[in-house]
């Protein structure tokens, strides 16, 4: 089984990219976030004409998250975390293997979420997804966790601590989330333990492959209780080297269940 995972950053500006990425790949499920589509709008026709389901939870503008499966699924459900109407995430059920596509909240700049309701926002955010992300029939859970959550998923801990995405309470309650669900960070198991690897450069890099100012903010976890046998993940640097890229990268993990 091939999983992809991709924050397109709007589906009408990355969607050429998308539709050569599934015909370079032929993923069985392919996890989108930040479509920034409503579903009446989303381009269904054109993953349709691959041989794809198209499973959508979208809003005008902002958000928004999808799942395109190769594969008939038997039921899909989204949540609205936060009690927030605002399109983070959707799941499908394929035989018994309930697979997520999850969009945290950035939240904001200041790191303080007595000023910053939108940090404020993604904690509360984080404790909901604990509970829920708990569960033990949730086996696949992907998407863009908007958290680097060890020191070498930035390219500098020390300049970025007190950054969004890379601050002390950030990290621990995605780690925490990780472990309380029972969770593997597939790409940490799959790839060094050491080196920097990173999934999103900021546009402000004039050469993102030269600077490499990264941070690993992309993830797909596997639940340790399932029978899924890690075979190959990958990070996709060069869908940041095309014309208009997103500033996250394609992600690939390939499992045998």
């Amino acid at each position: 089984m091939k999983i992809i995972s991709w924050n397109v950053n709007s589906i009408r500006i990355r969607k050429q990219q998308l539709l050569q990425l599934i015909k370079n790949e032929t993923p069985d499920f392919v996890c989108i976030q930040e479509i920034k589509s409503s579903n009446d709008v989303f381009p269904k026709k054109e993953f349709e004409d691959l041989n794809y389901f198209v499973h959508v939870n979208g809003m005008p503008s902002y958000n928004g998250v999808s799942i395109l499966t190769k594969h008939k699924v038997e039921s899909t459900y989204s949540h609205a975390f936060c009690k927030k109407e605002d399109s983070r995430h959707i799941e499908v059920n394929y035989k018994g293997i309930r697979i997520h596509s999850i969009y945290v909240p950035a939240g904001g700049e200041a790191p303080d979420p007595s000023i910053n309701k939108k940090f404020e926002h993604k904690l509360q955010f984080l404790n909901e997804m604990k509970e829920f992300f708990s569960n033990k029939d949730t086996n696949i859970l992907a998407g863009d966790l908007n958290i680097a959550p060890y020191e070498n998923d930035v390219w500098s801990h020390k300049q970025l601590k007190n950054v969004v995405s890379h601050t002390e309470i950030e990290r621990k309650k995605l780690l925490d989330i990780l472990k309380t669900g029972n969770y593997i960070d597939t790409f940490r198991a799959l790839l060094s333990s050491s080196d920097n690897l990173f999934t999103w450069w900021s546009y402000r890099s004039p050469d993102f492959r030269i600077n490499n100012r990264g941070r690993r903010l992309d993830h797909i976890w596997l639940n340790k209780k399932n029978s899924f046998k890690l075979v190959k993940a990958r990070i996709l640097k060069e869908y940041r080297e095309l014309e208009k890229p997103s500033d996250h990268v394609p992600i690939i993990l390939e499992i045998n269940i």
